[in-house]
């Protein structure tokens, strides 16, 4: 698979971060996609520069399996009206890997990335269009869906960093 551009890695996190992407990028070719591969190594970069990284100590395989399980919570995986589809207890026992171990240091994850329900920077590219906190902003005090207001208030909302892209068309066109 592809590394995904960007990636900034501390140098003494790098075989870490070499290692534990293998095993996502792997898993991600063989049975995700691309975009999932993406995002795991977006996280794992982001838990290597991390002070101190929390990958620095445990198996690889834990954090492996966390990584794509919490990734995989955010996108709604384990949802079988989703495509891809994969029950959690299947993705952990692909990887070798106990469930309650990975739910568990999957959850430390969530709380030390700040990771909510449907949150945009943990998002597949090609489902940013369905995750509506994506395109929440809040204008003279309200909390209003981006892609029904002007095309001038989305361009600011872009430029500031609040919306992933310009939508092609608002909602009520």
């Amino acid at each position: 698979m592809s590394k995904t551009p960007s990636v900034r890695v501390p140098q003494e996190m790098q075989s870490i971060f070499e290692h534990i992407a293998g095993i996502t990028d792997n898993f991600c070719r063989d049975h995700l996609t691309q975009e999932y591969a993406d995002l795991c190594r977006q996280m794992i970069a982001t838990l290597c520069r991390k002070r101190p990284s929390p990958l620095a100590s445990g198996a690889v395989e834990i954090w492996a399996s966390s990584i794509l399980y919490t990734v995989g919570k955010v996108n709604f995986l384990f949802d079988q009206s989703q495509k891809p589809h994969m029950r959690a207890e299947r993705l952990c026992a692909l990887l070798g890997t106990s469930k309650a171990t990975v739910s568990a240091k999957a959850k430390k994850i969530m709380q030390l990335l700040k990771i909510g329900v449907f949150d945009p920077r943990w998002s597949l590219p090609s489902k940013l269009d369905q995750n509506p906190m994506a395109w929440m902003i809040q204008v003279n005090g309200f909390i209003v869906d981006a892609r029904s207001m002007s095309f001038e208030i989305q361009e600011e909302a872009f430029r500031r960093g609040l919306i992933p892209y310009l939508p092609t068309q608002s909602l009520h066109e």
